[in-house]
This record gives C-alpha cells, structure tokens and sequence, in this order.
C-alpha cells in the first residue's frame, strides 16, 4: 500500500513533518510495509520555508537583519535542495509578533529587512525566491524592502522620504540608479492568497491595518500615502497598481514585489504543491492523507487540504482529512474532493490541552492507527499489494 501523506502544521502544535511522522507511525502499526511518502505541506503562510526546506533536503540560513522597529533581529530562511532557491517568508523579518503590542504603529513600522533577506540569498548564489507574504506588522508599500535593495524614495527637496507607512505621504520621486544589479537575473514567485487592492475601503490600511495598531485616525493616513504612493508608480513606471489584485497584501509587499520586483502573485498552496512535486508523488498511490489544525468553511478557500484534495481527485484517489477541530461548515469539503474527514480529538477536552504537543501526537498516531485497521477489515488486498513501488517511510 502507497499512502502519500501532506498535512499542514497544526498552528501552535505540531508541525508538518511532526503530524507527518505520527500519522505514518499510526499506518505502520496495520501495515508495517505501508510505503509512506511524507511530503510536509503549507499554504505560502508560517511553515513554508520549514516544510519546502525538509521536503527537497535544502537547509534554513538565519542573519541578522533590521526589524520592523528598526531596530536588529535574528531571521531565518530558506534554501533549498537545489541551492537557487529561496524560500522567505516576510514575517520572519516584519512580522507582527516581533513588535510589542505597546509599540504597534503602522506609520513607523518598516520591512528592510526583508530586502537585507534578499540580498543575503542573492550572496548565496539564489536566483529564485519563493515569497509568503502575510503575518506583517508594516504599511509601508514595501518601500523598506525597496530601500534595502538600493532604491531611494524622495521628497519635493530631494531628501531621503524616511521610512515606514507615514514616509509615503512625503514621497515624490523614485531613484532606481543604485539598486542592486543582481535583482534583474531574479525571479519572484510570490505566494498570495488574497485579493486586496493597494488601496480604499478593501486596500491595506482599512482591511489590515486596525490588527497592526492602527486607530482609526491613522488608518486614513496610511490609505492617503498608499493612494499618493500608487500615483507616484503610475508616473514613474506607467502601471496602475492599483488593478493588480494582491497589492494590498502584507501591508502592500504585493505591490512592491509585483511593480519593483516583476514578481508574479500567486496561490501559495499551488505555488507549494507545484514545488514538492506533489501531483508526480501522487502516482501508484492508494489513499492520501491530508489535513490541518482547524477543517472549517476557510478550509475551501485556498488552504492547503483543497488543493491536495483537487490534485488527489484529479487521479481517482481517497483522500482522508485529519484536523484537530472539525466545523459543521466543513461538510463542504466533501464536494472538492475529500472523502472523508475526521477529528483526531477523542472527548471533551480544553482547547490548551488538545493542541498540547504530546497530546496532539499521540491523537494523530492513534487516529491514524484506527482508520487503517478500518481499511484493512474492508480492503485486506491491500495488505499483499506490492504495486506500490518501494516499502517504508520516505519523505
């Protein structure tokens, strides 16, 4: 029996390769020559540079970059297996959680250092970037990422703008004569899973912006800078950024990476799929294991066990969902090709003691145990099937 197993960290919990190794540990249990193909999984969200690293043998890279407070931090990245490409995700470098609640304010808050990760993979040798956007703590247009990387931003005297959201207001020019030469051999792949423009009611500083600190005064003017900042862009570069679905994501990295960058704005979960070779993995396979901590309505909206249920369907193959907690919006996913998903959570318990490690373990590896002794009474061919390819564990 081939089990390909793609399953999502449990946010808080467990991660991929973890959920992963337990759930092959409970198959192993019914059918100890199982051949288990574990592919660690994300959505272009937190895990991503974790599960793409582990799933092509690549390496994480940490450096100290600027923060979001301008002030230093250790962040880290990846490489992987074919060491030209990297996997950064912004939030390791801007990210919300490394700003004190007391100190969130979009106006001062900048993402320069994910252009110091840019640069510092382009010293590796990468030529290839797989962007996660999501999880900011900034409004800055990505003008931080930007000045890292060599652009300048200036004001009507032809001073430096400054830094973070309250620096677009001032910016009148954009001087690209000393960014960095390398960036022109780069491609961006940027994985994104909303649509946000720039700018206005649905742009970045009214959607995302109150979760950053932002009063509502404050909101206003980081739209009034993102919508002079768009205006400056059309004139220097002829593009209305506004159109570009996706710009407004991580506090407009969309658009800093789509204009500035020529970065194209993609699903992270496909992006990640297409990365780890998923759909190549899926062949000979009897029964895909997929899931994450929470199946609910969002779950059909781009997260990763949709888009492992539509490849897994494409090829006639089940699909069982595992996830810690299970909404009755989930009944859904049955239509976009998951046969059957199931709560690893056995009884009444504490939301702080089911997502508890050890707890979270030992509930995939049991669950895992139980459904194949399932599969086993009504299937037991599967037992003697050696069509499969190799036996064991692989990842």
């Amino acid at each position: 029996m081939k089990v390909v197993i793609a399953i999502d960290s449990f946010k808080g919990s467990v991660s991929s390769m973890a959920a992963s190794t337990e759930i092959a540990a409970g198959i192993n249990k019914v059918y100890p020559e199982a051949d288990n193909v574990i592919l660690p999984l994300a959505d272009g969200g937190e895990g991503t540079v974790e599960a793409l690293v582990s799933a092509t043998g690549g390496q994480i890279r940490s450096v100290q970059v600027t923060g979001p407070l301008q002030q230093p931090v250790q962040a880290s990245y990846g490489i992987l297996g074919n060491g030209l490409t990297a996997v950064i995700e912004v939030a390791a470098a801007c990210g919300l959680p490394l700003v004190p609640v007391e100190h969130r304010n979009p106006l001062r808050t900048t993402t320069y250092g994910v252009g110091e990760l840019i640069l510092d993979a382009i010293g590796q040798g990468c030529r290839e970037f797989v962007i996660g956007l999501g999880g900011s703590a900034t409004n800055d247009a990505g003008i931080g990422m930007l000045q890292a990387l060599g652009y300048r931003f200036t004001d009507e005297a032809g001073n430096d703008a400054g830094h973070g959201g309250e620096a677009l207001l001032r910016i009148r020019s954009i001087d690209a004569a000393h960014a960095c030469p390398e960036l022109g051999q780069c491609v961006f792949k940027i994985a994104c899973d909303v649509d946000n423009p720039l700018y206005g009611p649905d742009g970045a500083a009214y959607v995302f912006g109150p979760q950053k600190g932002a009063s509502p005064e404050m909101v206003e003017v980081l739209d009034e800078g993102l919508a002079g900042f768009a205006g400056v862009v059309q004139r220097a570069f002829g593009v209305n950024v506004q159109n570009i679905p996706g710009a407004g994501a991580a506090g407009g990295l969309g658009a800093a990476f789509a204009v500035f960058l020529q970065g194209k704005l993609q699903s992270g979960v496909g992006l990640v799929l297409d990365i780890i070779g998923m759909e190549e993995k899926l062949h000979g396979a009897h029964i895909v294991i997929t899931g994450e901590g929470r199946l609910d309505g969002q779950t059909s909206m781009g997260k990763a066990p949709s888009g492992v249920a539509r490849l897994a369907q494409k090829h006639g193959i089940p699909v069982i969902a595992l996830a810690g907690g299970v909404t009755k919006e989930a009944s859904g996913l049955n239509d976009l090709g998951i046969t059957s998903f199931f709560s690893i959570v056995n009884g009444p318990v504490s939301l702080e003691q089911a997502m508890e490690p050890d707890e979270a373990r030992y509930n995939l590896r049991r669950t895992a145990e139980q459904l194949f002794r399932l599969i086993q009474a009504v299937s037991p061919g599967c037992n003697n099937d050696n069509n499969a390819g190799d036996k064991g564990n692989r990842a």
